[in-house]
């Protein structure tokens, strides 16, 4: 730092520190993980962003919270591994670059070929990527960017490639004809958690079947799809509902085709109260019909092109025409042949891709599949045997919940943008001429296609590409066209980045990882599928806790999000604050209750950009500054500190009480952090640094500092209480804790309280505090507190009656007898504190001298009662009368509802049973409390009666 170091500029410069330090800590590898190291380990594998766009404050919290964790685990001494990375995004990085090749171009990817798409969409990735890691820096991340991987980059893509050949050697993926979600805009299946939906105003159609061979008789069944009838194979009517029962077994001429399909009888299927009784089966169209198409042996006939186009298995009539064209006609046509017998307006509930906002079509195609049910069963075991933690605990039931409907997982994709299954097709050769070409090879497994597949010979899995040359010019192959699911390889990203499938000696020290912190929105798709691939590739869960943190909302209660576009980046709201404050007031938000709603108002920056911003930071950016001139203070009385270590016995009482303060500051910021409470954390230390270090503890100094016999002894406390309150911080706010470090470090290069240290060269790699170094006195906090508790009720009743602050106060004050030589020992501070000429202590239950008793009767005295302490004080012509009395009963009134709040408990015989007897002691006694408070008020306002 330039200048004296005990003249820290006037102000907090956040641009400057962040400039400064963050590539200082770079130089300095900071932030490099040891795998030799014989220290602990403590891992963290960052949820890697999608390289869709730029982070928003959703991503900045939930890496605040990370670097949280990190640095404090640093500062705690161990072996510490960050490691960052950006996920390739298949479906969703493609579809915003098809989006935007469609706007600026009119083309499609089909217009480009599959290479040329893929080498704009790694144009794309490189661009964001960076923007996303240098968001990251901006924000203080402490990373190990030296291990920054990609989901798509070589070391991931060995992992992804060997969990699917072994997955393929033993039997737990298949390839299958199955009903999947399909985006026919992207032209792909999509997971059912990757849809959301909407609820909108449709119709519900009746529709008459014709029964063949019976004129005029009719089955009436309704729906909300009419197109879909072109592809029914039954209808279907409950097996006990005497209405159908003589055509079960019969047939339907289907109208507006020339096929008959049967009346099947099926109880799950169909609710005989519900509606006519009827209902049409279209298998390859609707999840229950599919289901009912399995039990009885149905032909599926799927009426859709990838495009969601009509194909050749739909009439001649329908062909080529979207869905929305062909309902029109198949109504027109239905009402033309008198088959259309009604149309009621129906509420529905639309499926949507997350990716394109296309309604989702159900569609019948080959896929690829991980079967789920014993993966499951262990994933669940993983939690319910306590392996895995979920904080807050709730989340663990939607985790089970998932895992336990065993559904197997698509992980084929019809993209082009991603790892492409390592599958190839040999139609063309048999067992033999399989075994000759790879004989001797591990690499390289086969077996037949699936009965019923659209292909049929071999599918061969390897763990590298295969060329074609292997079998010779008289065999064909030809690799699967379709790429995994995204969450394929992010499910490997806890050991892919280790280097496994290799044994590194990352993958030994650091696996299994410590803690994930995630949203809640992707348990299923991620955490789920982690735990599983985790305990399949390495025998072990990936982590041990998994912190779900809340939601980041704008002002309307929407997520927010890039697809939506109310999100706020992070680096703007550093550029208006600093980076502390960007995380100051997201750790502080950061609660396990509720999320967090951030209205946007839009600003315009000194370069004359727009910007998203919120008020929320401007709640939190007088926190570092009250830091700051905190420290500016300490230090500018450090010219003649010596760094001698001092004598317990020479401690003040204050002294005595800061130092215990800031003990239990040590082990409740400790306690936080294990439970990862940060907002409790945030606000305690701010409420330490804040009440306890600056309004009091350096106000208690001042006078001591202008003694030479007491300086020495001041400073050193100060020194001490800093120095361990920049450590504390550090973890949340970290460039101000730095910029304070380096000048006390270079004004105090040897300090300690009782014993004499030589201080780290960075706060970032400082010792974390620990509560045993500190010393304990809860006489002289209970004392000191006292004391406080005392001037602040003078300071409340001189401000809030306009008295000068010339006037001395002579209150009189009524307090346990015990504690009147404590209170005696505070009247200097008194003094010079809350402006207290001199006082009369009385016991609690002592009457008031005769001319205190006169001024109160009169309505001339001013009184705050305290827990501890009852404080009157004579004004005369000071005193307000009417402001009295009202403030008086609002007093009476306030704890008039605390006490309705625990009566209502006490009350309650379940809590009175239940609750462990000392809380309900607790209550109790809290009662008896107010009650005497309550008459102590209601005795003074009393006095307020006469006029």
């Amino acid at each position: 730092m330039s200048g004296p170091a005990s003249e820290l500029p006037k102000l907090y410069d956040p641009k400057s520190a962040q400039d400064r330090w963050y590539g200082h800590w770079l130089e300095k590898g900071y932030f490099r993980a040891d795998a030799d190291s014989s220290a602990a380990p403590y891992c963290i594998v960052i949820p890697p962003p999608n390289v869709t766009g730029a982070l928003h404050l959703g991503h900045a919290l939930n890496n605040t919270l990370q670097d949280i964790l990190i640095r404090w685990r640093r500062m705690k001494g161990d072996a510490v591994l960050w490691m960052p990375g950006t996920d390739h995004a298949g479906i969703a990085t493609q579809a915003v670059v098809e989006k935007r090749l469609f706007q600026q171009e009119k083309k499609t990817r089909h217009d480009l070929g599959r290479d040329e798409l893929v080498r704009r969409i790694w144009s794309w990735k490189d661009e964001y990527e960076a923007r996303i890691l240098s968001q990251l820096k901006a924000m203080g991340a402490s990373c190990d960017w030296s291990r920054t991987r990609f989901t798509l980059d070589p070391v991931c893509a060995r992992a992804v490639r060997q969990t699917f050949f072994r997955l393929f050697v033993d039997n737990k993926i298949y390839r299958g004809k199955r009903l999947v979600n399909w985006d026919t805009f992207l032209r792909t299946a999509v997971a059912d958690d990757e849809i959301y939906y909407e609820d909108t105003q449709g119709s519900l159609w009746s529709i008459r079947y014709p029964v063949a061979g019976s004129p005029g008789e009719y089955l009436v069944v309704a729906t909300t799809r009419p197109e879909t009838m072109l592809g029914d194979t039954a209808v279907a009517v409950h097996p006990d509902d005497p209405r159908y029962k003589h055509l079960i077994g019969k047939e339907i001429a289907l109208p507006l085709t020339d096929r008959r399909i049967p009346v099947i009888a099926d109880g799950l299927l169909v609710d005989p109260a519900f509606g006519t009784g009827c209902v049409k089966v279209t298998p390859a169209h609707d999840p229950n019909d599919y289901q009912t198409g399995l039990r009885h042996k149905l032909p599926m006939i799927n009426l859709l092109n990838p495009d969601g186009t009509y194909n050749e298995n739909a009439p001649a009539a329908y062909r080529g025409l979207p869905v929305k064209e062909v309902r029109k006609r198949v109504l027109a046509d239905l009402e033309a042949a008198g088959l259309l017998e009604s149309t009621q307006p129906h509420a529905l509930r639309l499926n949507l891709s997350h990716r394109s906002a296309t309604p989702i079509e159900p569609y019948l195609s080959d896929q690829w599949f991980v079967r789920m049910d014993e993966f499951a069963d262990k994933a669940i075991e993983a939690v319910t045997s306590g392996q895995v933690k979920f904080h807050p605990e709730r989340y663990a039931k939607s985790y089970i919940d998932w895992l336990g409907e065993k559904r197997d997982w698509c992980v084929s994709r019809q993209l082009w943008w991603g790892h492409r299954i390592p599958i190839w097709y040999c139609e063309s050769s048999t067992e033999a001429d399989l075994q000759k070409a790879f004989a001797g090879r591990s690499d390289v497994a086969w077996h037949p296609a699936e009965s019923g597949s659209d292909r049929s010979g071999w599918l061969i899995c390897a763990l590298d590409d295969l060329t074609g040359n292997e079998l010779g010019p008289d065999h064909v192959l030809e690799q699967d066209a379709d790429v995994l699911d995204t969450w394929f390889s992010s499910a490997l990203w806890p050991h892919s980045t280790l280097g496994w499938p290799e044994k590194t000696a990352d993958l030994a020290k650091f696996y299994p990882t410590s803690v994930l912190s995630t949203a809640r929105d992707i348990i299923t798709l991620w955490v789920a599928r982690m735990v599983i691939m985790g305990q399949y590739n390495c025998g072990q869960v990936p982590f041990r806790d998994v912190f779900i943190h809340p939601v980041i909302m704008d002002g309307q209660g929407r997520r927010m999000s890039k697809s939506l576009g109310n999100g706020i980046d992070p680096v703007d709201i550093i550029d208006i604050y600093g980076a502390d404050t960007l995380r100051f007031g997201l750790a502080s938000a950061a609660t396990e209750t509720q999320d967090l709603r951030l209205p946007i108002e839009k600003i315009r920056t000194e370069d004359g950009r727009e910007i998203n911003s919120s008020e929320r930071f401007d709640q939190a950016k007088p926190f570092a500054n009250k830091l700051w001139n905190a420290a500016r203070f300490v230090l500018t009385n450090l010219d003649d500190y010596a760094g001698e270590p001092v004598k317990a016995e020479d401690l003040s009482i204050e002294d005595r009480w800061i130092l215990s303060a800031l003990r239990s500051a040590v082990v409740t910021a400790e306690a936080d952090l294990e439970r990862f409470a940060f907002a409790d954390l945030a606000k305690s230390l701010r409420d330490f640094t804040w009440n306890d270090f600056c309004d009091w503890a350096i106000e208690f100094a001042k006078p001591r500092l202008k003694d030479e016999s007491h300086r020495p002894v001041a400073q050193a406390v100060l020194v001490e209480v800093l120095d361990t309150l920049v450590r504390l911080l550090h973890p949340i706010v970290p460039f101000v804790t730095e910029e304070i470090w380096q000048a006390l470090n270079a004004i105090a290069p040897r300090r300690g309280l009782l014993a004499s240290r030589t201080p780290a060269e960075s706060v970032c790699i400082a010792p974390w505090p620990k509560a045993d170094d500190i010393p304990d006195d809860p006489g002289a906090r209970a004392q000191v507190e006292l004391w406080m508790a005392g001037i602040s009720a003078l300071r409340n009743i001189r401000a809030e009656r306009n008295i000068p602050r010339d006037a001395r106060l002579e209150p009189v004050i009524r307090l346990a007898g015990a504690d009147h030589e404590a209170m005696n020992a505070g009247l200097p501070k008194f003094r010079t504190m809350a402006g207290v000429g001199d006082w009369r202590l009385l016991a609690s239950d002592a009457a008031l001298p005769a001319d205190t008793e006169a001024a109160r009767e009169r309505g001339e005295v001013a009184a705050q009662v305290l827990p501890r302490l009852e404080i009157l004080v004579p004004l005369g012509a000071f005193i307000d009368r009417d402001a009295e009395k009202a403030k008086l009963q609002k007093g009476i009134q306030d704890i008039d509802k605390q006490l309705a709040a625990i009566d209502a408990k006490l009350s309650n015989a379940s809590f009175v049973e239940r609750a462990p007897a000392e809380l309900v002691e607790t209550q109790r006694q809290k009662r008896a409390d107010l009650v005497e408070r309550r008459q102590a008020l209601e005795s003074l306002s009393k006095t307020f009666e006469k006029s």
